[in-house]
């Protein structure tokens, strides 16, 4: 396929492992799924836009990158946007998509194959009944045999009964639940689910304690919060606890809502503002039962509590705000108990 014309080609979930793309043109080009790996050559491909999804009925948008259309990629630009796409497993589920099934496979992916160094950077939901949880890998692992295995187990958990399935999640750690809980929550909301979102369920590998955690990359931040000094971790944990056992549920609840009121009336950049926001939502509606999840509620605040430390970063409003959220959501942690209030504290 060298110096090959693709432009405008619906290239949608085309297979691409070590094609030779080199030289050829991919402008207007739809990608949506393509097969692409580590051993396809995309060395000098002219693309000076590329869509990222085939439009629909429903969704017209062809997700155009860049996504200024006033914009284009500069010479060399494409093979740069894409490669980070490049070294991951991608395990796409088309239709029926089983939450706790997904959860089950990937931990049971991970404690088989300890040297693929399976780590999820992200989740996204894709249309009415589609989600797509991407993992990276060893260099050299084998992202079409981890794929079989994982969707041969997967198919084979969806097929058990209740009560099988239950048995099953006995013989397992609790990270499953936390998974479970994160991907009900990326189905419930178009937007991804990102490695700082996901640091909780760490790198799976197989060993004792079911779960290591990585303290590399862009992750190492946030982990070194969670696993620091021991001390401050402890004194943190207890003083929220003090915070919040006197609250009500209801007292929760209006902390979250007096909570939304600060960051709407914020002058932070709109995109931070709509995505605390939309973690607040999350938490508030999983909250606001008669039976509350508290796991789902929690795992949406660190989001919120992660939107906001970024936004102080940034500009002075952000601080602002961040210094008015945080007794806030040291309270509410502490209403939630001990391990949630621990799980997010490190970034207050």
């Amino acid at each position: 396929m060298q110096d090959a014309d693709l432009s405008r080609a619906k290239l949608v979930q085309t297979q691409l492992d070590e094609a030779d793309l080199t030289g050829a043109t991919l402008t207007g080009a739809t990608i949506e799924d393509w097969g692409i790996t580590s051993s396809t050559k995309l060395q000098g491909v002219r693309c000076r836009c590329v869509f990222m999804r085939l439009p629909t009925k429903d969704d017209p948008n062809p997700r155009r990158k860049p996504d200024n259309w006033e914009e284009e990629f500069e010479d060399g630009d494409f093979a740069d946007f894409i490669k980070p796409i490049i070294d991951t497993l991608d395990l796409y589920h088309n239709q029926s998509v089983d939450p706790r099934a997904i959860a089950i496979s990937f931990k049971q992916l991970a404690e088989n194959n300890p040297d693929a160094e399976l780590e999820i950077v992200a989740m996204e939901k894709r249309g009415k009944d589609k989600f797509l949880l991407r993992a990276t890998t060893a260099p050299k692992a084998d992202l079409s045999q981890l794929s079989a295995e994982y969707f041969t187990t997967y198919n084979e958990i969806k097929a058990l009964t209740e009560a099988e399935v239950k048995a099953l999640i006995a013989e397992k750690d609790n990270r499953i639940s936390s998974l479970e809980n994160m991907i009900e929550t990326a189905l419930q909301r178009p937007s991804f689910y990102t490695n700082t979102q996901v640091e909780q369920v760490g790198i799976m590998t197989n060993n004792p304690g079911g779960i290591s955690q990585s303290n590399t990359g862009s992750m190492s931040g946030g982990q070194q919060a969670a696993i620091g000094n021991n001390n401050q971790q402890t004194m943190s944990m207890q003083a929220a606890a003090s915070e919040g056992k006197q609250l009500s549920q209801q007292d929760v609840l209006q902390l979250l809502a007096e909570l939304e009121q600060r960051i709407k009336e914020s002058e932070i950049p709109a995109d931070t503002k709509e995505e605390a926001t939309t973690y607040l939502s999350a938490a508030k509606k999983a909250l606001d039962k008669e039976e509350p999840n508290k796991e789902r509620a929690k795992i949406n605040l660190e989001g919120v509590a992660e939107e906001l430390e970024k936004a102080s970063k940034v500009a002075e409003a952000g601080t602002t705000l961040f210094i008015k959220a945080k007794p806030i959501l040291v309270k509410v942690a502490g209403w939630l108990g001990a391990v949630a209030a621990g799980s997010f504290l490190g970034t207050l």
